[in-house]
């Protein structure tokens, strides 16, 4: 999940490798579980099984990357075809952008393809074979074994993307202020978010009405049989664990390895209003946690030695900028976008409070660069919009929002009262959905489906984007899983960082499939250095 300019996703590293031909017999597959209140086999599972079906003949036609896509050799690339609505298997398709890198070892020690969802939802993952290229040493001993196989989601990047602004549009500054200081100002936001979800209606064409979970969920599955591949290895990160957790619901027969790492809450009651109010509760947390770290190394930074005295600093470059835009263009909304790297990553500690720090030494430059727009970027541009365009499609389609505004306002102004640095931001950017043209949920209904092998959840205690409560949520559900708890510590993303009690068991499960009989708790990773 990703508030504000939802334009992350976790980082990837990793062996450079000759690629090899995937192959493998598949079957027809069928779906077990269906979506939000229906029993038995639905349309869409019969719908999913044909396409599976026909994407296990035809394969994967895997070509050298265009160069365009920088994604160099010996990673390859392809197309799966999927039905737009899976409720009807022979009516209109679209083709999903997939790419792999081969196993590294042997081939006796291959286990197959594992598949990766870096987040969003709207987020690429088609970067997620460059952790074999780049040779990240937390994936040398995974890429022995597997293929690491990324794709765009549905309506994303190359995968018929959607739009609902002009992207040039989307990206000018500065905007408005998120926090209002008047019911006029709220009233003003409320024009954009009604007009932002008119713009997805008119732009968005016949694919925004199937832009969900639950198909994504599906599409998942016809690029697993794809592959040849006749169970799933899969790897979800933020919002990745949800559509892990949809297609194990759907589809727990066709799991073979499945981890998720910093997990969105599963609870049909906190997708997706809900849980964008949690979010605002524990970025408020982690703020505080980058302002400790800060004040406790106030010799490099010079903002304070306390928590109170670095908040000052921020309001005051808030209110600077509120004032008189930073070169024109930096209002408190691009501050927002560029600070709020600091509660999400903890390798952008350092960088926020160098910012924040070159600011009060005189040189608003540095802000500038790192918070303004690029217009002359024309495909970032895109990207961006492409980006938020999905994120909002998805999470109003995948459940009922309110559409009362008193219910919006109510909740955001008490929340705002204590935990301002993300509230307004996050409900302006998710308020399209009070007015959204399409069909809107119920969503799926998370649980251990028949024949479902153990999954395993890491996590990370004080997450920001993914609050700790959604991992022990999905531990209940998904029974015989096994949840890594990383004390003390809150980087969105747990399994790509070094720290050896997580890596040593994600590796053991998904090389031996071995869990620990309990569930484990770790101590943090190495705390950031300035």
């Amino acid at each position: 999940m990703k508030p504000a300019n939802r334009t992350f996703a976790l980082g990837s590293a990793g062996v450079l490798v000759t690629a090899t031909l995937l192959a493998g017999a598949v079957t027809a597959p069928t779906a077990s579980a269906t979506t939000g209140g229906h029993h038995g086999k639905d349309r869409e599972a019969v719908g999913t099984a044909i396409a599976a079906a026909r994407a296990a003949r035809a394969g994967i036609d895997w070509q050298d990357c265009p160069a365009s896509w920088g994604l160099e050799k010996p990673i390859q690339c392809g197309w799966v075809t999927v039905p737009v609505d899976y409720a009807k298997p022979h009516g209109k398709q679209i083709k999903l952008a997939v790419d792999r890198i081969a196993h590294t070892g042997t081939p006796e020690e291959r286990q197959g393809a594992l598949l990766y969802n870096p987040g969003g939802p709207g987020s690429s993952g088609l970067r997620f074979p460059r952790r074999v290229t780049t040779k990240a040493p937390v994936w040398v001993n995974t890429a022995k074994a597997y293929d690491f196989v990324g794709f765009d989601p549905r309506g994303v990047g190359k995968s018929a993307p959607i739009s609902c602004v002009d992207p040039q549009e989307f990206v000018k500054a500065p905007k408005m202020d998120p926090v209002p200081d008047s019911e006029a100002d709220k009233r003003a936001q409320r024009k954009l978010a009604r007009e932002y979800a008119e713009g997805c209606a008119e732009r968005g064409g016949a694919l925004l009405p199937h832009l969900t979970t639950a198909n994504s969920a599906r599409d998942l599955d016809v690029i697993r049989a794809a592959l040849g591949e006749k169970k799933l290895n899969f790897l979800g990160a933020s919002y990745g664990t949800y559509l892990g957790a949809v297609y194990s619901t759907l589809f727990p027969t066709h799991v073979r390895r499945m981890v998720f790492d910093s997990v969105v809450n599963p609870s049909k009651e906190k997708i997706w209003y809900q849980a964008n109010l949690d979010q605002d509760v524990a970025f408020e947390s982690r703020w505080r946690d980058w302002q400790d770290w800060v004040a406790a190394n106030d010799a490099a930074f010079h903002l304070g030695t306390t928590r109170d005295q670095v908040q000052a600093k921020w309001l005051k470059l808030r209110a600077d900028a509120k004032k008189s835009p930073l070169g024109g263009v930096v209002g408190p909304a691009e501050l927002i976008g560029a600070f709020q790297l600091a509660p999400y990553y903890d390798a952008q500690w350092a960088p926020a409070a160098t910012l924040l720090s070159e600011y009060f030494a005189g040189n608003p430059q540095a802000v500038i660069d790192a918070a303004a727009p690029d217009l002359s970027d024309t495909a970032g541009n895109i990207a961006a919009e492409n980006g938020n365009a999905v994120y909002t499609a998805v999470e109003c389609a995948d459940a009922k929002w309110p559409t009362d505004w008193r219910t919006w306002d109510r909740d955001n102004t008490r929340l705002h009262k204590d935990h301002p640095f993300m509230t307004w931001s996050n409900a302006w950017m998710n308020l399209p959905c009070a007015t959204w043209s399409t069909k809107q949920g119920p969503p799926v209904e998370v649980r251990t489906g028949k024949g479902l092998p153990q999954t395993l959840i890491v996590q990370a205690e004080r997450d920001a984007a993914t609050p700790y409560e959604g991992a022990v949520e999905l531990h209940k559900r998904l029974k015989g899983s096994r949840l890594i708890t990383e004390k003390n510590a809150g980087n969105h993303g747990v399994t790509a960082l070094v720290n050896s009690c997580v890596n040593q068991r994600v590796d053991a499960y998904l090389l031996r499939g071995t869990l620990d009989a309990a569930d484990v708790v770790c101590e943090p990773h190495a705390v950031p250095k300035p």
